[in-house]
């Protein structure tokens, strides 16, 4: 699977913004620079690891979705590398990580940080209120990870909004 399917949407809409968290991001170069529309795109821009290579990004959506596939582009050499996939795990930071077993874990290759779309194992992601991304280390083993774009892909759920139905009268 290489591709993005055309029924699969591009999830940036549904991202409750003011509930992300990234861990261990430099303050110069935020996570919004390869998450937000239109930073992604901008090549001198990206998110950018500060004490070590490890990065945690939490992100949690406005409606719950299903996750299809993801591309995380980055630098040949401080691009990621293992990256393992957390669906709805609130609350993770560099210390619990490792006691929670991943919903799917996936090693990129230099194809996939060109853009080559990853895909996750669907079945493990069809209920997420949210996200979390360990990108454990890069493709070089370097202290320092980039990230150009994180892309999301995949559908919403559709939900009955219980208020807004109608009661039926018997007549």
């Amino acid at each position: 699977m290489s591709a993005i399917q055309r029924s699969q949407l591009d999830l940036l809409e549904f991202i409750d913004w003011t509930g992300i968290e990234c861990l261990n991001q430099n303050p110069s170069h935020p996570f919004g620079n390869a998450l937000k529309q239109g930073y992604r795109e901008d090549a001198g821009l990206f998110l950018e690891s500060d004490a070590d290579e490890q990065l945690l990004i939490y992100i949690p959506f406005t409606q719950v979705i299903k996750l299809h596939s993801m591309v995380l582009e980055g630098p040949e050499e401080e691009g990621p590398k293992t990256v393992k996939l957390y669906s709805n795990k609130e609350h993770m930071g560099f210390s619990n990580v490792n006691d929670y077993p991943p919903s799917d874990t996936t090693v990129l290759s230099s194809d996939n940080n060109q853009g080559l779309p990853i895909a996750v194992k669907y079945v493990k992601f069809q209920n997420v209120r949210s996200l979390t991304i360990f990108i454990e280390d890069n493709q070089s083993g370097s202290e320092i990870t980039k990230v150009k774009k994180i892309g999301l892909y995949g559908t919403t759920v559709e939900t009955t909004d219980m208020k807004s139905l109608k009661k039926i009268e018997d007549h």
